[in-house]
Protein backbone atom coordinates (compact mmCIF):
# COMPACT_ATOMS: atom_id res chain seq x y z
CA UNK A 1 0.00 0.00 0.00
CA UNK A 2 1.60 3.56 -0.97
CA UNK A 3 1.87 5.98 1.29
CA UNK A 4 -0.85 8.86 1.97
CA UNK A 5 1.49 11.32 3.30
CA UNK A 6 4.07 13.02 0.87
CA UNK A 7 6.83 10.46 0.65
CA UNK A 8 9.96 10.54 -0.92
CA UNK A 9 12.70 8.26 -1.82
CA UNK A 10 16.68 9.21 -1.18
CA UNK A 11 19.15 7.02 -3.27
CA UNK A 12 22.85 7.78 -3.09
CA UNK A 13 23.48 10.95 -5.76
CA UNK A 14 25.50 10.46 -8.84
CA UNK A 15 29.03 11.53 -8.55
CA UNK A 16 29.30 13.53 -11.81
CA UNK A 17 31.99 16.15 -12.69
CA UNK A 18 29.19 18.32 -13.36
CA UNK A 19 26.75 17.39 -10.87
CA UNK A 20 24.92 19.11 -8.73
CA UNK A 21 26.26 20.26 -4.86
CA UNK A 22 25.70 17.55 -2.53
CA UNK A 23 23.38 18.73 -0.62
CA UNK A 24 21.26 19.37 -3.69
CA UNK A 25 21.79 15.95 -4.74
CA UNK A 26 20.83 13.99 -2.09
CA UNK A 27 17.48 15.85 -2.32
CA UNK A 28 16.87 15.98 -5.57
CA UNK A 29 17.58 12.16 -6.66
CA UNK A 30 13.64 11.45 -4.77
CA UNK A 31 10.22 10.45 -5.64
CA UNK A 32 7.91 13.20 -4.03
CA UNK A 33 4.04 13.96 -4.17
CA UNK A 34 1.20 14.70 -2.98
CA UNK A 35 -0.96 11.94 -3.96
CA UNK A 36 -0.04 8.53 -3.58
CA UNK A 37 2.67 7.42 -6.16
CA UNK A 38 3.70 3.82 -5.61
CA UNK A 39 7.53 3.92 -6.00
CA UNK A 40 9.87 2.41 -8.40
CA UNK A 41 12.05 -0.26 -7.99
CA UNK A 42 15.47 1.69 -8.87
CA UNK A 43 17.94 -0.45 -10.15
CA UNK A 44 21.32 -0.49 -8.50
CA UNK A 45 20.31 1.41 -5.74
CA UNK A 46 17.20 -0.86 -4.39
CA UNK A 47 15.22 1.27 -2.64
CA UNK A 48 11.53 0.81 -1.81
CA UNK A 49 8.19 2.70 -0.52
CA UNK A 50 8.25 1.36 3.13
CA UNK A 51 4.75 -0.67 3.17
CA UNK A 52 3.20 1.38 6.54
CA UNK A 53 1.01 3.86 6.99
CA UNK A 54 2.61 7.36 8.32
CA UNK A 55 1.22 8.74 11.26
CA UNK A 56 0.13 12.31 11.19
CA UNK A 57 2.83 13.82 13.65
CA UNK A 58 5.21 12.31 10.37
CA UNK A 59 3.13 14.10 8.08
CA UNK A 60 3.30 17.45 9.64
CA UNK A 61 7.39 17.13 10.18
CA UNK A 62 8.08 15.55 6.51
CA UNK A 63 9.37 12.42 6.97
CA UNK A 64 11.65 10.74 4.58
CA UNK A 65 10.27 7.07 4.89
CA UNK A 66 12.34 4.57 2.71
CA UNK A 67 13.29 1.00 2.86
CA UNK A 68 16.89 -0.35 2.03
CA UNK A 69 17.60 -3.23 0.04
CA UNK A 70 18.66 -5.13 3.39
CA UNK A 71 15.37 -5.28 4.85
CA UNK A 72 13.52 -6.29 1.39
CA UNK A 73 16.24 -9.02 1.17
CA UNK A 74 14.47 -10.61 4.53
CA UNK A 75 11.53 -10.07 3.35
CA UNK A 76 11.40 -11.13 -0.13
CA UNK A 77 14.21 -11.79 -1.73
CA UNK A 78 14.92 -15.47 -0.20
CA UNK A 79 10.79 -16.61 -1.93
CA UNK A 80 11.74 -14.68 -5.29
CA UNK A 81 14.01 -17.10 -8.20
CA UNK A 82 16.18 -14.90 -10.52
CA UNK A 83 13.51 -15.15 -13.18
CA UNK A 84 10.63 -13.52 -10.79
CA UNK A 85 13.14 -10.55 -10.26
CA UNK A 86 13.61 -9.94 -13.50
CA UNK A 87 11.91 -6.04 -14.87
CA UNK A 88 10.85 -7.45 -17.96
CA UNK A 89 10.63 -10.32 -20.20
CA UNK A 90 12.74 -11.10 -23.20
CA UNK A 91 10.42 -9.76 -26.19
CA UNK A 92 10.13 -6.54 -23.77
CA UNK A 93 13.88 -6.21 -23.64
CA UNK A 94 14.08 -7.11 -27.65
CA UNK A 95 11.87 -4.58 -28.10
CA UNK A 96 13.59 -1.71 -26.01
CA UNK A 97 16.69 -2.37 -27.29
CA UNK A 98 15.47 -1.95 -31.15
CA UNK A 99 13.85 0.78 -30.93
CA UNK A 100 17.21 2.30 -29.03
CA UNK A 101 19.00 0.94 -31.71
CA UNK A 102 16.98 2.64 -34.39
CA UNK A 103 17.24 6.09 -32.75
CA UNK A 104 20.91 6.08 -32.39
CA UNK A 105 21.47 4.41 -35.85
CA UNK A 106 18.71 6.85 -37.41
CA UNK A 107 20.44 9.68 -35.57
CA UNK A 108 23.90 8.82 -36.79
CA UNK A 109 23.41 8.38 -40.26
CA UNK A 110 21.58 12.27 -40.09
CA UNK A 111 24.83 13.14 -39.39
CA UNK A 112 26.44 11.96 -42.42
CA UNK A 113 23.92 13.31 -44.60
CA UNK A 114 24.03 16.33 -43.04
CA UNK A 115 27.59 17.00 -43.84
CA UNK A 116 26.84 15.75 -47.33
CA UNK A 117 24.77 18.61 -47.91
CA UNK A 118 21.44 16.21 -47.86
CA UNK A 119 19.78 18.38 -45.11
CA UNK A 120 19.25 22.36 -44.58
CA UNK A 121 18.86 24.45 -41.32
CA UNK A 122 19.44 23.21 -37.99
CA UNK A 123 19.11 19.83 -37.08
CA UNK A 124 19.31 18.30 -33.42
CA UNK A 125 20.62 14.92 -32.72
CA UNK A 126 19.01 12.77 -29.40
CA UNK A 127 22.13 10.62 -28.97
CA UNK A 128 22.94 9.75 -25.86
CA UNK A 129 18.95 10.66 -24.25
CA UNK A 130 17.42 7.51 -26.00
CA UNK A 131 16.55 5.45 -22.71
CA UNK A 132 13.41 8.58 -22.09
CA UNK A 133 12.21 8.46 -25.73
CA UNK A 134 12.01 4.33 -25.57
CA UNK A 135 11.40 4.17 -21.56
CA UNK A 136 8.04 6.38 -22.11
CA UNK A 137 6.77 5.94 -26.03
CA UNK A 138 6.63 2.33 -26.36
CA UNK A 139 4.52 1.86 -23.04
CA UNK A 140 1.96 4.03 -25.48
CA UNK A 141 -0.97 2.99 -27.23
CA UNK A 142 -1.50 4.07 -30.88
CA UNK A 143 -4.38 6.58 -29.74
CA UNK A 144 -1.88 8.44 -27.01
CA UNK A 145 -0.28 11.53 -28.22
CA UNK A 146 3.19 12.40 -28.41
CA UNK A 147 4.62 16.76 -28.46
CA UNK A 148 8.34 16.57 -28.50
CA UNK A 149 10.82 19.57 -29.19
CA UNK A 150 13.19 20.80 -31.86
CA UNK A 151 15.13 17.36 -30.89
CA UNK A 152 12.47 15.27 -32.44
CA UNK A 153 12.91 12.63 -34.81
CA UNK A 154 13.90 9.65 -32.53
CA UNK A 155 10.32 10.56 -30.39
CA UNK A 156 8.40 10.20 -33.83
CA UNK A 157 10.46 6.82 -34.60
CA UNK A 158 9.79 5.42 -31.13
CA UNK A 159 6.03 6.76 -31.54
CA UNK A 160 5.82 4.16 -35.04
CA UNK A 161 6.60 7.03 -37.38
CA UNK A 162 8.41 5.26 -40.38
CA UNK A 163 12.06 5.84 -40.66
CA UNK A 164 11.33 6.32 -44.33
CA UNK A 165 9.07 9.39 -43.39
CA UNK A 166 11.24 10.86 -41.27
CA UNK A 167 14.01 10.94 -43.25
CA UNK A 168 12.46 12.10 -46.48
CA UNK A 169 11.13 14.57 -44.51
CA UNK A 170 14.60 15.61 -43.56
CA UNK A 171 15.78 15.44 -46.80
CA UNK A 172 12.40 17.91 -47.81
CA UNK A 173 10.96 15.65 -49.97
CA UNK A 174 7.27 15.35 -50.65
CA UNK A 175 7.06 11.59 -49.16
CA UNK A 176 8.12 13.29 -45.62
CA UNK A 177 5.62 13.09 -42.91
CA UNK A 178 4.59 16.34 -43.82
CA UNK A 179 4.90 16.63 -47.16
CA UNK A 180 9.14 18.03 -46.85
CA UNK A 181 7.23 21.45 -45.30
CA UNK A 182 8.48 20.95 -41.76
CA UNK A 183 12.19 19.71 -41.88
CA UNK A 184 13.99 18.64 -38.79
CA UNK A 185 12.10 20.43 -36.40
CA UNK A 186 8.39 20.34 -36.91
CA UNK A 187 7.76 16.43 -37.14
CA UNK A 188 4.49 15.70 -37.39
CA UNK A 189 1.88 12.67 -38.14
CA UNK A 190 -1.89 12.64 -37.27
CA UNK A 191 -1.52 8.90 -38.07
CA UNK A 192 0.40 7.86 -35.31
CA UNK A 193 -0.87 10.99 -32.99
CA UNK A 194 2.33 13.03 -33.12
CA UNK A 195 1.52 16.31 -32.69
CA UNK A 196 4.89 18.27 -33.82
CA UNK A 197 7.93 19.26 -32.93
CA UNK A 198 8.51 22.90 -31.81
CA UNK A 199 11.37 24.84 -32.81
CA UNK A 200 11.12 27.17 -29.92
CA UNK A 201 11.72 26.35 -26.64
CA UNK A 202 7.98 25.46 -24.50
CA UNK A 203 6.05 25.98 -27.49
CA UNK A 204 5.02 22.53 -27.33
CA UNK A 205 3.55 22.23 -23.89
CA UNK A 206 0.76 24.16 -24.23
CA UNK A 207 -0.25 22.07 -27.31
CA UNK A 208 0.07 18.95 -24.93
CA UNK A 209 -2.07 20.56 -22.14
CA UNK A 210 -4.74 20.85 -24.94
CA UNK A 211 -4.27 17.56 -26.07
CA UNK A 212 -4.93 16.12 -22.55
CA UNK A 213 -7.90 18.54 -22.37
CA UNK A 214 -9.30 16.77 -25.41
CA UNK A 215 -9.05 13.57 -23.56
CA UNK A 216 -10.62 14.28 -21.01
CA UNK A 217 -13.36 16.25 -22.23
CA UNK A 218 -13.99 13.11 -24.88
CA UNK A 219 -14.28 10.86 -21.32
CA UNK A 220 -16.16 13.19 -19.21
CA UNK A 221 -18.85 15.22 -21.33
CA UNK A 222 -18.82 13.13 -24.38
CA UNK A 223 -19.33 10.18 -22.78
CA UNK A 224 -16.74 8.60 -24.71
CA UNK A 225 -14.75 5.40 -23.97
CA UNK A 226 -11.03 7.70 -23.78
CA UNK A 227 -8.55 6.95 -21.31
CA UNK A 228 -5.97 8.76 -24.12
CA UNK A 229 -2.80 10.17 -22.30
CA UNK A 230 -0.44 12.74 -23.64
CA UNK A 231 3.58 13.17 -23.10
CA UNK A 232 4.91 16.51 -23.27
CA UNK A 233 8.32 16.54 -23.72
CA UNK A 234 10.86 19.22 -23.06
CA UNK A 235 14.39 20.18 -22.08
CA UNK A 236 15.54 21.78 -18.79
CA UNK A 237 16.13 25.09 -20.77
CA UNK A 238 12.12 25.02 -20.93
CA UNK A 239 11.47 25.22 -17.14
CA UNK A 240 11.92 29.02 -16.27
CA UNK A 241 9.38 29.57 -19.05
CA UNK A 242 5.70 30.87 -18.42
CA UNK A 243 4.02 28.34 -20.53
CA UNK A 244 5.92 25.31 -17.88
CA UNK A 245 4.39 27.01 -14.95
CA UNK A 246 0.65 27.65 -16.36
CA UNK A 247 0.00 24.56 -17.73
CA UNK A 248 1.21 22.88 -14.76
CA UNK A 249 -1.22 24.62 -12.89
CA UNK A 250 -3.98 23.48 -15.71
CA UNK A 251 -3.28 20.07 -15.91
CA UNK A 252 -3.43 20.13 -11.95
CA UNK A 253 -6.37 21.79 -11.41
CA UNK A 254 -8.01 20.17 -13.90
CA UNK A 255 -6.78 16.69 -13.35
CA UNK A 256 -5.26 15.98 -17.23
CA UNK A 257 -4.35 12.58 -18.44
CA UNK A 258 -0.39 14.45 -19.30
CA UNK A 259 2.92 13.36 -18.10
CA UNK A 260 5.41 16.16 -17.97
CA UNK A 261 8.45 14.59 -19.23
CA UNK A 262 11.66 16.94 -18.16
CA UNK A 263 14.87 16.03 -21.06
CA UNK A 264 17.56 17.12 -18.38
CA UNK A 265 20.71 16.82 -20.18
CA UNK A 266 22.43 19.74 -18.54
CA UNK A 267 23.00 22.31 -20.67
CA UNK A 268 20.58 24.59 -22.85
CA UNK A 269 22.47 24.99 -25.69
CA UNK A 270 26.43 26.51 -24.18
CA UNK A 271 24.25 27.18 -20.83
CA UNK A 272 24.75 24.90 -18.05
CA UNK A 273 21.62 24.20 -16.49
CA UNK A 274 23.12 24.63 -12.63
CA UNK A 275 24.45 28.38 -13.63
CA UNK A 276 20.79 29.15 -15.22
CA UNK A 277 18.46 28.06 -12.25
CA UNK A 278 17.81 29.38 -8.73
CA UNK A 279 16.95 25.60 -7.86
CA UNK A 280 17.99 23.09 -10.04
CA UNK A 281 15.89 20.39 -9.02
CA UNK A 282 12.97 20.17 -11.52
CA UNK A 283 10.91 17.98 -9.73
CA UNK A 284 10.16 19.68 -6.82
CA UNK A 285 7.89 22.05 -9.23
CA UNK A 286 5.50 19.26 -9.43
CA UNK A 287 4.57 19.24 -5.67
CA UNK A 288 4.37 23.04 -5.96
CA UNK A 289 1.13 23.04 -8.12
CA UNK A 290 -0.30 19.97 -6.56
CA UNK A 291 1.25 17.09 -8.46
CA UNK A 292 3.65 14.14 -8.22
CA UNK A 293 7.25 15.24 -9.00
CA UNK A 294 9.90 12.27 -9.71
CA UNK A 295 13.73 12.18 -10.57
CA UNK A 296 15.02 9.39 -12.12
CA UNK A 297 18.43 8.80 -14.05
CA UNK A 298 17.18 9.36 -17.47
CA UNK A 299 20.28 7.24 -18.59
CA UNK A 300 18.89 3.75 -17.65
CA UNK A 301 16.06 2.96 -20.05
CA UNK A 302 14.67 0.17 -17.21
CA UNK A 303 14.62 3.08 -14.24
CA UNK A 304 13.10 5.32 -16.73
CA UNK A 305 10.29 2.66 -17.79
CA UNK A 306 9.36 2.01 -14.33
CA UNK A 307 8.51 5.48 -13.71
CA UNK A 308 6.79 5.85 -16.97
CA UNK A 309 4.72 2.86 -16.29
CA UNK A 310 3.37 4.33 -13.01
CA UNK A 311 3.09 8.32 -14.46
CA UNK A 312 1.25 6.72 -17.37
CA UNK A 313 -0.89 4.66 -15.37
CA UNK A 314 -1.99 7.24 -13.20
CA UNK A 315 -2.88 9.53 -15.91
CA UNK A 316 -4.92 6.64 -17.84
CA UNK A 317 -7.12 6.23 -14.42
CA UNK A 318 -7.97 9.42 -14.39
CA UNK A 319 -5.50 10.16 -11.45
CA UNK A 320 -3.91 13.43 -13.04
CA UNK A 321 -0.63 14.66 -14.27
CA UNK A 322 2.82 14.24 -13.21
CA UNK A 323 5.99 16.03 -13.42
CA UNK A 324 9.32 13.70 -14.21
CA UNK A 325 12.74 15.01 -14.58
CA UNK A 326 14.96 12.43 -16.31
CA UNK A 327 18.56 13.23 -16.14
CA UNK A 328 20.05 12.48 -19.53
CA UNK A 329 23.13 13.84 -21.20
CA UNK A 330 23.80 14.63 -25.14
CA UNK A 331 26.63 13.14 -26.69
CA UNK A 332 27.02 15.62 -29.36
CA UNK A 333 26.26 19.26 -29.73
CA UNK A 334 23.27 21.29 -29.82
CA UNK A 335 22.84 20.83 -32.91
CA UNK A 336 25.16 19.79 -36.11
CA UNK A 337 26.04 23.09 -36.28
CA UNK A 338 27.67 23.24 -32.86
CA UNK A 339 31.52 22.55 -32.41
CA UNK A 340 30.22 21.67 -28.67
CA UNK A 341 33.21 23.11 -27.18
CA UNK A 342 31.76 24.39 -24.19
CA UNK A 343 31.72 21.28 -21.96
CA UNK A 344 34.32 20.02 -20.32
CA UNK A 345 35.81 16.91 -21.41
CA UNK A 346 35.95 14.98 -18.61
CA UNK A 347 32.40 15.63 -18.65
CA UNK A 348 31.73 14.25 -21.76
CA UNK A 349 34.28 11.61 -21.52
CA UNK A 350 31.82 10.72 -17.71
CA UNK A 351 28.50 9.92 -19.55
CA UNK A 352 30.24 7.94 -22.69
CA UNK A 353 30.64 5.17 -19.64
CA UNK A 354 27.04 5.30 -19.25
CA UNK A 355 25.49 4.64 -22.62
CA UNK A 356 21.95 3.78 -22.41
CA UNK A 357 22.43 0.77 -25.10
CA UNK A 358 25.61 -0.20 -24.08
CA UNK A 359 23.59 -0.87 -19.93
CA UNK A 360 20.44 -2.34 -21.78
CA UNK A 361 22.92 -4.26 -23.46
CA UNK A 362 24.70 -5.65 -20.66
CA UNK A 363 21.37 -6.44 -18.97
CA UNK A 364 20.02 -8.43 -21.80
CA UNK A 365 23.34 -10.65 -21.84
CA UNK A 366 24.02 -10.69 -17.65
CA UNK A 367 20.07 -12.07 -17.26
CA UNK A 368 19.68 -14.38 -20.60
CA UNK A 369 16.88 -12.56 -22.08
CA UNK A 370 18.65 -12.27 -25.51
CA UNK A 371 22.13 -13.61 -26.90
CA UNK A 372 24.91 -12.36 -29.04
CA UNK A 373 23.22 -13.60 -32.11
CA UNK A 374 20.35 -12.00 -31.53
CA UNK A 375 21.15 -8.42 -30.70
CA UNK A 376 23.33 -8.82 -33.78
CA UNK A 377 20.45 -9.62 -35.96
CA UNK A 378 18.76 -6.62 -34.32
CA UNK A 379 21.52 -4.20 -35.14
CA UNK A 380 21.69 -5.63 -39.03
CA UNK A 381 18.04 -5.22 -39.14
CA UNK A 382 18.12 -1.78 -37.95
CA UNK A 383 21.03 -0.58 -40.30
CA UNK A 384 19.23 -2.07 -43.65
CA UNK A 385 15.72 -0.22 -42.32
CA UNK A 386 18.38 3.07 -42.17
CA UNK A 387 20.34 2.49 -45.36
CA UNK A 388 16.69 1.61 -47.06
CA UNK A 389 15.49 5.16 -45.65
CA UNK A 390 18.31 6.87 -47.12
CA UNK A 391 17.76 5.68 -50.33
CA UNK A 392 13.52 5.95 -50.26
CA UNK A 393 14.65 9.91 -49.65
CA UNK A 394 17.45 10.40 -51.85
CA UNK A 395 14.56 8.90 -54.97
CA UNK A 396 11.77 11.08 -53.49
CA UNK A 397 10.54 14.04 -55.75
CA UNK A 398 10.64 17.54 -54.23
CA UNK A 399 7.63 19.32 -53.66
CA UNK A 400 6.19 21.56 -56.45
CA UNK A 401 6.59 24.90 -56.31
CA UNK A 402 2.49 25.05 -56.08
CA UNK A 403 2.82 23.32 -52.64
CA UNK A 404 4.73 26.38 -51.38
CA UNK A 405 1.70 28.76 -50.03
CA UNK A 406 -0.30 25.49 -48.92
CA UNK A 407 -1.00 24.90 -44.96
CA UNK A 408 0.00 28.56 -44.49
CA UNK A 409 -3.19 30.35 -45.09
CA UNK A 410 -6.51 29.35 -43.76
CA UNK A 411 -7.88 30.69 -46.71
CA UNK A 412 -5.57 30.58 -49.37
CA UNK A 413 -7.68 32.43 -52.01
CA UNK A 414 -7.09 35.29 -49.67
CA UNK A 415 -3.08 35.48 -50.47
CA UNK A 416 -2.15 32.34 -52.06
CA UNK A 417 -4.22 32.53 -54.77
CA UNK A 418 -4.98 35.08 -57.03
CA UNK A 419 -8.41 36.34 -59.01
CA UNK A 420 -7.35 34.04 -61.51
CA UNK A 421 -7.49 30.81 -59.73
CA UNK A 422 -3.68 30.32 -60.24
CA UNK A 423 -1.14 30.61 -56.96
CA UNK A 424 0.82 33.56 -56.98
CA UNK A 425 3.99 32.14 -56.50
CA UNK A 426 3.61 31.17 -59.84
CA UNK A 427 3.67 34.54 -61.35
CA UNK A 428 7.03 35.93 -61.68
CA UNK A 429 6.47 39.04 -60.73
CA UNK A 430 5.50 37.79 -57.30
CA UNK A 431 8.84 36.27 -56.75
CA UNK A 432 10.52 39.53 -57.39
CA UNK A 433 8.31 41.60 -55.01
CA UNK A 434 6.86 43.69 -57.98
CA UNK A 435 3.38 42.23 -58.36
CA UNK A 436 0.14 43.49 -57.39
CA UNK A 437 -1.44 41.76 -54.24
Amino acid sequence: MACSATAKIIHNPLVLSSSRSAEKSESCCKISGPNSFPGSKFLGNKLFYANTAISAASRRSGAVVAVSSEVVKEKKVKASSAVANLLITKEEGLELYEDMILGRSFEDMCAQMYYRGKMFGFVHLYNGQEAVSTGFIKLLKKEDCVVSTYRDHVHALSKGVPARQVMSELFGKTTGCCRGQGGSMHMFSKEHNVLGGFAFIGEGIPVATGAAFTSKYKREVLKEDCDEVTLAFFGDGTCNNGQFFECLNMAALWKLPIVFVVENNLWAIGMSHLRSTSDPQIWKKGPAFGMPGVHVDGMDVLKVREVALEAVGRARRGEGPTLVECETYRFRGHSLADPDELRDPAEKAHYATRDPITALKKYLLENNLANEGELKAIEKKIDEIVEESVEFADESPVPARSQLLENVFADPKGFGIGPDGKYRCEDPKFTEGTAQV
